[in-house]
């Protein structure tokens, strides 16, 4: 069976741009796939409330992760560690709390190599 997993924005937002191996991968993982508080923000940020509704209406698909007390802890602790900024370590966080593996192209901030729970699912 393959792991749960936590889909970073630049996923969702490679799909709504048109990305055939976003939409792929999405087809492929739905089932088992979450995404949080920071991915859902992210996402409708790039919308007018005009065209929010049906992004709205795609991000509900998806499982909803909350920040909670133990999430916001631990991302302070990874922000510290990795110096990574808080939208990054609150992703973090969020996929090693729940025992996911997050899924995100930014490999700048999340190397594969360095950090286990984090997949790269394609490339552009």
């Amino acid at each position: 069976m393959s792991q749960n997993v936590l889909l970073d924005s630049v996923i969702l937002i490679d799909h709504l741009n048109g990305v055939d191996a976003a939409t792929e991968y999405l087809l492929e993982v739905a089932p088992r796939a979450s995404i949080s508080a920071i991915t859902r923000a992210e996402v409708l940020a790039g919308y007018d409330p005009g065209g929010a509704a049906h992004v709205q209406q795609f991000l509900d698909r998806f499982n909803f992760l909350p920040i909670d007390r133990p999430v916001a802890d631990l991302a302070a602790a990874l922000r510290r560690e990795f110096r990574w900024r808080l939208p990054d370590a609150l992703q973090a966080a969020t996929a090693r709390a729940h025992g996911l593996l997050l899924v995100t192209r930014n490999t700048r901030d999340f190397p594969p190599d360095r950090h286990d729970f984090v997949r790269i699912p394609y490339s552009i």
